[in-house]
């Protein structure tokens, strides 16, 4: 498995980075946008097709 290659930091969300891209095994993603969340979590149902949620609640879309 090979380690995740992380773009610049371009923010901070819940006191972690929000990094411009992410490459890893299956493809190169691009920060899209912030999920909506609760106390109970994030809803997977506001992901389209492709994109990946990581936490704190930040969603990446296919490069």
């Amino acid at each position: 498995m090979r380690t995740p290659i992380y773009g610049p930091a371009i923010g901070s969300h819940l006191g972690k980075p929000i990094f411009s891209t992410i490459e890893s095994e299956d493809g190169k993603f691009v920060f899209d946008r912030l999920a909506e969340c609760d106390r109970d979590g994030c809803p997977l149902q506001q992901l389209e097709k492709a994109e990946l949620m990581f936490n704190p609640g930040l969603i990446y879309r296919p490069a």
